[in-house]
């Protein structure tokens, strides 16, 4: 990682080296936080930050369902991302990675968080391809994890919440020390999830099949944004229980994420996915997701926020 000038801290800009926190903090000790990723992209026009609202909105919501209103946060989804909008330019980047991070601070140790303070920073830096720029057009091979997602009414998976995220360390690290990218988790009832932080598309007969989200899937908004250009295709994709088999047979299967874009998947525990290779539905997603955050095409769905010159502070 390589570090930027300034973070945003609690509505003052700070130098990076001076974003801390205490090791006795809330957060380390119980994963209090809920955080985004979101991409600003380098267009034609300059930079513009993807579906800023949006992430901003989530951010906003995971927080709430862990009980840390806008009151506490002391900012709400669109003064956070100005605030964003603010950052980007502060540190004068043309593409980048930001992280808003929501956390409990120092205060009680004990689990009740209700006296620990909020705190809220925004960093942003350079981050390239998650899985390898060659993933998007040769594929990635995966493998269903021994590590399912959470049962519904344990941990709230539609919020993104810190804490969520040692069950995909665990899913990730499976994968990688197996020799593979990525893992797929299953649900609590063996139904294909998610990956370690993707959601997944999988296409057979031209037919597109997502799981719902009550298989512990975060409400992705890539997800959200594929299956909008699926239906401007004129494709309907339908939401149902995926089977594991049914990776196994697939025409084509793709992940969907802030960090890894449209990513197809070339093979599933050693089966080859159709041909081993990017399938014809996935790239024309992956042509039309990137005319439009590349700004090469119309921006016809309003997903861009343009970037002015940098501002000083």
């Amino acid at each position: 990682m390589t570090p930027t000038e300034k973070i945003w801290h609690n509505g003052r800009f700070i130098r990076w080296e001076d974003a801390k926190i205490h090791v006795l903090s809330h957060v380390v000790s119980y994963g209090s936080s809920v955080f985004e990723g979101i991409r600003c992209y380098e267009t034609t026009s300059g930079p513009a930050i993807f579906r800023l609202p949006e992430h901003a909105r989530r951010l906003i919501d995971s927080a709430r369902i862990y009980r840390i209103d806008e009151a506490k946060i002391g900012y709400d989804a669109a003064q956070l991302a100005q605030a964003m909008i603010d950052l980007v330019a502060i540190n004068r980047m043309k593409s980048c990675y930001i992280r808003p991070i929501i956390l409990r601070g120092y205060g009680d140790i004990g689990v009740m968080p209700k006296n620990n303070p909020i705190e809220t920073y925004l960093a942003c830096w350079e981050w390239g391809k998650y899985l390898g720029a060659e993933a998007l057009t040769e594929g990635v091979d995966v493998c269903v994890s021994s590590w399912n997602r959470n049962a519904p009414n344990t941990m709230p998976t539609l919020s993104k919440a810190g804490g969520n995220y040692l069950s995909s360390q665990l899913i990730r690290m499976e994968a990688d020390v197996n020799g593979y990218a990525e893992g797929i988790a299953l649900d609590v009832n063996g139904y294909v999830s998610e990956g370690s932080g993707e959601n997944i598309f999988v296409i057979r007969d031209g037919k597109v099949y997502t799981p719902p989200l009550s298989a512990s899937v975060l409400p992705g908004i890539t997800r959200d944004t594929v299956v909008t250009l699926m239906r401007n295709l004129g494709i309907e994709p339908v939401e149902t229980n995926i089977p594991r088999e049914s990776l196994y047979v697939a025409d084509e299967i793709f992940f969907t994420g802030t960090a890894v874009e449209i990513t197809p998947v070339r093979s599933v525990d050693r089966y080859k996915v159709g041909s081993g290779t990017r399938g014809p539905l996935t790239a024309k997603l992956q042509e039309d997701f990137f005319g439009i955050v590349q700004g090469r095409v119309e921006d016809r769905f309003g997903w861009l926020t343009p970037v002015p010159a940098a501002v000083e502070v």
